[in-house]
C-alpha cells in the first residue's frame, strides 16, 4: 500500500495486536533487535525499558534466547509500580522472580524462523513506521477487520495497493477475503 504519512498511525492499532516478521531464531534478545532488526543499542538500553518474551518479563538481554515461534513484546517505561516492578533490571525486579523469564534449553545454531512482535507505547509510535515499510505478517481476519472500520477520509488518502504483484484498486481490499491466511503488508508513504 502506498498512503499519505498522516493515516500510518491507523496501523498502530495492528502493531499493537502484533504481527510476524522472519528472523534467525537461535540469538539473544538483543542481537536480533540490534543485529537483525537494527535498532541501535543505545535505543534498546534507554528507550525499550520493558520486555516479555513469550509472556515473561525479560531482565537480561543478553541471555534470554529467541526460538522459533517466540513472542516478544517491546515498550518504553510504563507508569505506576506494574511498570517499575516490570521495567528490564529494574529494582522491583526481584520481586517478580517467579515469573522472569530464564533460558531452560540454548539453541545449537541460528535457525530461519518467524517471531511474533507486539510494540506498545513510544516503541510502537518510534518503530512501527519502520516495521511498516519493511513489511510484517498479519492475521488476515485482523487485517480484513481492520480495512472495515476504517472511514472515508483512510480510503481518500490510499494512492496505491497491490496484491501478488498486481496492482489493485483501494476500493478492491474491502473485498479480498483475508480470513484464512497471513498476509505480509507494506505500506509506503507519498
Amino acid at each position: 500500500m502506498c498512503l499519505e504519512d498522516e493515516l500510518i498511525p491507523r496501523f498502530f492499532q495492528l502493531l499493537q495486536q502484533g504481527f510476524a516478521v522472519k528472523v534467525q531464531a537461535g540469538c539473544s534478545v538483543k542481537t536480533l533487535l540490534c543485529e537483525q532488526l537494527g535498532l541501535s543499542p543505545e535505543y534498546l538500553e534507554e528507550r525499550i525499558q520493558t520486555i516479555f518474551l513469550d509472556g515473561r518479563p525479560v531482565d537480561d538481554v543478553n541471555s534470554a534466547i529467541i526460538e522459533d515461534g517466540s513472542t516478544l513484546a517491546l515498550s518504553a517505561a510504563m507508569p505506576g509500580l506494574a511498570g517499575a516492578t516490570l521495567r528490564k533490571g529494574g529494582y522491583y525486579a526481584p520481586m517478580r522472580s517467579q515469573i522472569s523469564y530464564r533460558q531452560v534449553t540454548t539453541s545449537k545454531s541460528l535457525q530461519e524462523g518467524m517471531i511474533f512482535l507486539k510494540l506498545f507505547n513510544l516503541v510502537l509510535k518510534e518503530l512501527g513506521p519502520t516495521f511498516l515499510k519493511q513489511g510484517v505478517w498479519i492475521n488476515g481476519k485482523d487485517l480484513s477487520d481492520f480495512f472495515k472500520r476504517q472511514p472515508d477520509n483512510f480510503w481518500a488518502g490510499c494512492h496505491m495497493a497491490q496484491l501478488g504483484g498486481k496492482d489493485l484498486d483501494v476500493a478492491e481490499l474491502l473485498e479480498v477475503k483475508w480470513a484464512d491466511r497471513e498476509v505480509f503488508l507494506q505500506v509506503r508513504v507519498v
